[in-house]
């Protein structure tokens, strides 16, 4: 585990290294402006959000990212027969578990 941290770390100095030796560095305000769509921006550029959508947006990736389980199970849910099953049951009930939790607290209100 150490040796994949440090080639980890040593790869990504490395193309570090190389982007600030190969780019040249220019010094321009226009590039430190907020930038959206090609309109320049009026008014206030820092807008706090809602927590909500935050919240709102990491229920909807801990589903989507739970639902990539279920490709795996259905290649070999034949092939082993009852235990993937019972095991597929577990799942599901601690997935509805979260989403009886998120939606007690509110979080999948639009605000």
């Amino acid at each position: 585990m150490i040796v994949l941290i440090l080639a980890a770390l040593a790869f990504s100095g490395f193309a570090i290294l190389v982007a600030k030796l190969v780019t040249k560095s220019t010094t321009n305000p226009q590039k430190g402006e907020p930038y959206e769509c090609g309109i320049a921006t009026t008014g206030k550029t820092w807008v706090q959000l809602n927590v909500g959508y935050y919240l709102f947006a990491l229920i909807f990736l801990i589903f989507d990212v739970e639902l990539v389980f279920l490709y795996p199970w259905a290649v070999v849910a034949k092939k082993v027969g009852w235990m993937a099953f019972g095991e597929i049951i577990i799942f599901f009930t601690i997935l509805f578990m979260g989403f009886l939790y998120a939606h007690k607290k509110g979080a999948l209100k639009w605000v």
